[in-house]
């Protein structure tokens, strides 16, 4: 089986990326990371939504990014496409230094987080989803109900010895979707049915202007203003958006920034020096915050 070339431009650490997924509790798995610069995805490959396996290996970092796809052949070009948005590896983070030469704050950051770039959901669809899960409930009771989900109706993948399940695909889903309401098996349906049209194509939604797919995706049900950010910047992996509705964000940058009570367009205007990276230095703010507070781990809201 051979090895790909995932070809990237500007700084980049597979492992401070492993790090980050096996903490991110809508992805996390404890047993995705292979050992050190090594790591294992598993997930339906849109459009044909079979399941593929991917071994994504970096020796040391800014080195040469490599793959392993463990799928059906057709869907290996699709699969090494999906790896490269899911990485951030398919933006150009050339130009990310000048955004900390201007902000200290971001310098900070990218002092104390050398490499990492955002790693997003495996698709729009699989972000939607989440959306749609974890409405009401806890992050981590929703974690838990999604990898529920993959084990009992996604397809198991052997990625390089190891089982992993994979969400299952839009057409995967069964009719009442257990674990969750009634209503919730709905709107997941509504997701699939919106992702088997094409409507949920990540670099078709990467294409529009940030406020038509904000529109497009919020024509979703139970898809509000915070879950079609999610999609549009987490799901599609858009590296240049501000979350105009994530709370935790803004009062980390109230922190960070030391200004008091500010409205989220003074924040906004904040972030216009973060261009063309806002959602890259948005990421880096909260990986801070959960380093530092622990909130999401522990479940309490933290205060700054």
């Amino acid at each position: 089986m051979m090895w790909h070339d995932l070809p990237y431009q500007g700084p980049f650490d597979l492992t401070a990326s492993t790090r980050f997924l096996e903490g991110f509790a809508p992805a996390a798995r404890p047993d995705a990371a292979a050992s050190a610069g090594e790591l294992r995805l598993a997930f339906p490959a849109a459009p044909s939504w079979r399941p593929v396996g991917v071994l994504v290996r970096q020796a040391e970092p800014d080195g040469p990014v490599r793959a392993r796809v463990f799928a059906d052949p057709a869907d290996i070009d699709a699969a090494l496409e999906q790896v490269r948005r899911m990485l951030s590896l398919d933006v150009d983070g050339a130009g990310f230094a000048a955004v900390g030469a201007r902000d200290p704050v971001v310098a900070q950051l990218q002092r104390r987080y050398p490499g990492l770039r955002p790693v997003a959901f495996h698709s729009p669809y699989e972000a939607a989803c989440w959306a749609i899960i974890s409405h009401r409930f806890g992050i981590l009771q929703a974690s838990r109900v999604k990898q529920q989900l993959a084990e009992r109706f996604g397809e198991p993948v052997d990625v390089a010895g190891v089982q992993l399940p994979t969400f299952p695909g839009p057409g995967a889903l069964p009719e009442r979707v257990p674990l969750v309401s009634a209503l919730k098996s709905e709107r997941l349906h509504a997701v699939a049915e919106a992702a088997l049209a094409g409507r949920l194509d990540a670099a078709a939604l990467r294409a529009l202007p940030l406020d038509e797919a904000i529109t497009r995706l919020r024509e979703l049900p139970g898809i509000g203003p915070f879950s079609a950010e999610l999609v549009l910047l987490r799901g599609a992996g858009h590296p240049d958006g501000f979350p105009t509705a994530e709370a935790r964000l803004h009062d980390e940058m109230a922190h960070a920034y030391g200004l008091a009570e500010p409205a989220v367009a003074d924040l906004a205007r904040v972030a216009e020096s973060w261009r063309p990276y806002r959602t890259w230095v948005a990421v880096l703010l909260r990986v801070r915050r959960e380093e530092e507070t622990n909130e999401i781990a522990t479940g309490r809201r933290a205060q700054r």
